[in-house]
């Protein structure tokens, strides 16, 4: 099916800029994941941007997602509740000493719970704390439908937004093939 995708682009220019979301209850936690893991970081992958047409990954294998990895300028935060995996931050420091926010999300079950608030704070706490001159991050309108407002409420303004045509499945793919989990794009 053919979609016209609109990304906005934000950034935050100071670490005093953030508006931090304070953790929703007390079995929420994040942990920086200190081992590169292709099969971590592919499964959070999938299971958060299932949903949302997260595609352009989806056919990197274990060498690649290894290679991305274990790098110093690729970090990984992982947030669980009461010991589940509920979501990720995946950050990156760019050659222009900017951190993008590469990756962010909750898994669907977690979604709704003012859980993706608290860890994207931390995300960016984290960015801010590589030393970037700046920290950044896309979303798009096939995104979940609080994204851009979330990433606004933490600080983000918008500096860019573009729109195209694109070319996608009728269905997103889901964590794993036949998933079925059938969200249409916004």
């Amino acid at each position: 099916m053919r979609v016209e995708l609109t990304t906005w682009y934000l950034e935050m220019l100071n670490a005093a800029e953030l508006r931090r979301e304070d953790r929703p209850n007390a079995a929420a936690r994040i942990e920086r994941a200190d081992i590169p893991s292709p099969e971590l970081s592919r499964c959070l992958y999938t299971a958060v941007g299932g949903p949302w047409y997260w595609i352009n990954r989806l056919q990197w294998d274990y060498a690649r997602w290894l290679a991305y990895l274990d790098r110093p300028r690729v970090e990984t935060l992982v947030q669980d509740v009461a010991g589940t995996p509920a979501g990720y931050v995946e950050l990156e420091v760019q050659p222009d000493d900017s951190v993008q926010v590469a990756y962010y999300g909750l898994l669907p079950r977690f979604i709704g719970q003012r859980l993706g608030g608290y860890l994207l704070s931390a995300g960016v706490e984290q960015a801010w704390a590589q030393g970037g001159r700046r920290v950044w991050v896309h979303t798009c309108s096939l995104d979940a439908p609080h994204a851009l407002a979330n990433y606004q409420a933490r600080g983000f303004r918008i500096y860019d937004t573009r729109s195209e045509w694109v070319e996608l499945p009728s269905v997103p793919p889901g964590p794993w093939p036949g998933a079925g989990v059938g969200v249409a794009p916004m």
